[in-house]
């Protein structure tokens, strides 16, 4: 009988025990009442039961519900309460969620300080990789797809703006440091929106160089014939810029940051006993020097 409970538990993954969090997650994941499990959940943080994972997994529940706006409330409330190791999952979170409501100011804010975190070794130590987690399953990320991923969705935040330079420059950032096939469409659009036809056409036509495969793949390449073929539809304009230049890419403090950190020497970057920034910082090179040119 013990054997049976135990299987129940691996399969339904749910965790042994009769406290608040273990009913929370019993009435999401068995009972499939997702109102009952919020309920629980405060229970759980309330009692100071697994209050990180309550936390987390309550504010999934309310995305799920369409309760964006609470989830974010709750988090920003009860993090406090939470461990230092799970406030970078929880920073994920509200960036998805700020992302998902249209709170844009608060996602670019967010995305910044988060560069910044990395910038003074706050995130990877001064180590090339981290570990993080996602459904119990640990894995392994560099700090080069972290800050790429962040500048896409710094790029992505702009866009919805309507701030196309500043979009511009944030994927041509990141492309710099992790080249991506999805991110290069995005910034042939900023490229559209901006009238640089010539300029967008030259990036789908790289997209389409690339052997893809997959899902996800195939869809970028849709993406960009997509793209090109309304490109075929407009007139050359003159290049319009919507937003008001490099200032609002990165506030003046971040751009003099990524201004001095490429400014340093490789060994400077790698002396653990001086400083804990990353060499992978030594390919950012100026903001301002790339756009002007």
């Amino acid at each position: 009988m013990s054997k049976d409970r135990d299987m129940f538990h691996v399969i339904h993954k749910v965790p042994c025990g009769d406290t608040p969090y273990v009913r929370a997650k019993h009435a999401q994941l068995i009972e499939k009442n997702q109102e009952m499990a919020i309920a629980w959940f405060w229970k759980a943080i309330n009692a100071g039961d697994r209050v990180d994972s309550a936390l987390k997994d309550m504010a999934v529940v309310m995305k799920q519900l369409h309760r964006t706006q609470d989830a974010i409330e709750a988090i920003k409330s009860f993090r406090f309460l939470c461990s230092k190791s799970s406030q970078d999952s929880l920073d994920n979170l509200l960036i998805d969620l700020y992302k998902r409501c249209g709170r844009f100011d608060e996602q670019i804010d967010l995305l910044k300080m988060k560069l910044r975190q990395i910038y003074q070794g706050e995130v990877f130590n001064g180590k090339p990789t981290k570990t993080a987690r996602s459904h119990g399953k640990k894995f392994q990320i560099t700090v080069q797809t972290e800050i790429s991923r962040l500048l896409g969705n710094l790029g992505w935040a702009y866009m919805q703006q309507g701030k196309y330079f500043s979009a511009e420059g944030v994927y041509r950032k990141a492309q710099m440091i992790e080249p991506d096939a999805n991110k290069a469409c995005s910034l042939a659009i900023c490229l559209i929106k901006r009238g640089r036809y010539e300029e967008a056409r030259s990036n789908l036509d790289d997209v389409l160089e690339f052997r893809v495969s997959g899902s996800e793949e195939c869809r970028t390449r849709q993406r960009a014939e997509e793209l090109l073929n309304e490109l075929e539809a407009l007139s050359p304009r003159k290049s319009q810029d919507m937003d008001g230049g490099l200032a609002t890419i990165l506030d003046a403090d971040l751009v003099n940051e990524v201004d001095q950190i490429a400014a340093q020497e490789y060994r400077t970057l790698f002396s653990r006993s001086k400083t804990k920034r990353l060499p992978i910082f030594e390919e950012i090179s100026s903001f301002r020097n790339q756009l002007v040119c």
